[in-house]
């Protein structure tokens, strides 16, 4: 693949600054030229990281373990609270806004139906993204843009080691660990939250058991489990890439992260089937 060196010094060059103000048709192709540079780019790294992720896994002993336990209990284990927090909230509040409604019919206790096939194939990894994306994601963009800023990566590759199977397969291989394992107690905090109402309202915990393990089958489940690993990958993945993406200045790991942050979102919350 291209060297990392290469890559930072051409991303550094910039054309000589024109006297006076850009036309509206000169800044519109300036802008068009600056996001079809950094698509390019991040699109070569894409290449990049997949062709690192298949070298480690044929060669799996020259994975840094090390760092990717690290990793996974900052990105993982740290998370538990947040994630167990925000499942149980949704869906304690799901739960309460469908009773009412469907308490008219005298049909509430199908609210686990609700609550069981929402968290188990849809909220379960959207809430665990989200909080990956905003929480772990962004730490993996600034902690990579600061190394590009302080030129750690460039010494990498100085020092004969390749940048993305040192800092960004690590991260990649502990976010797909962790976060079926977070989707997991996402889905079982969201349907405790459910519990909480329908037994609010009367219905004993094991008439929801029995409805909840009755309409969620093992099909739902795995969708639930693929759609965690996607997020995973796109979630480590983009954050790495746009901390290799830093620029120079003072500014230029907060608007890393931010971009990480934004377009992991995007992402994540793009329709799926």
């Amino acid at each position: 693949h291209e060297p990392f060196l290469k890559q930072s010094s051409a991303r550094d060059r910039s054309l000589p600054e024109k006297t006076g103000r850009l036309s509206r048709i000169e800044a519109r192709g300036k802008v068009l030229a600056d996001v079809l540079d950094e698509s390019r780019e991040f699109i070569t790294h894409i290449g990049q990281v997949t062709w690192a992720m298949g070298l480690s896994l044929r060669h799996p002993l020259k994975i840094r373990w090390a760092d990717t336990l690290a990793v996974a209990e900052r990105s993982g284990a740290d998370a538990l609270p947040i994630v167990a927090l925000i499942s149980f909230i949704v869906g304690l509040v799901m739960a309460f806004q469908a009773a009412i409604p469907m308490k008219m019919f005298g049909a509430e206790l199908y609210v686990a139906n609700l609550i069981g096939i929402a968290m188990v194939r849809e909220l379960g990894p959207l809430m665990t993204a989200i909080v990956l994306a905003g929480r772990s994601a962004s730490a993996f963009a600034a902690e990579i843009g600061t190394m590009r800023i302080n030129e750690e990566i460039d010494a990498l590759t100085v020092m004969g080691l390749d940048p993305v199977r040192f800092r960004m397969v690590p991260r990649i291989i502990a976010a797909i660990t962790t976060t079926p394992l977070l989707t997991l107690f996402a889905n079982l905090m969201g349907i405790l939250g459910g519990a909480l109402v329908i037994t609010s309202m009367g219905y004993p915990i094991v008439s929801y058991t029995h409805q909840v393990t009755a309409f969620v089958g093992p099909g739902d489940l795995a969708g639930g489990m693929v759609k965690c690993l996607v997020f995973g990958i796109l979630i480590a993945g983009t954050g790495c890439i746009r901390g290799f993406q830093t620029r120079s200045g003072p500014s230029a790991v907060g608007e890393a992260t931010t971009k990480a942050v934004v377009v992991e979102m995007l992402k994540v919350l793009s329709p799926s089937p």
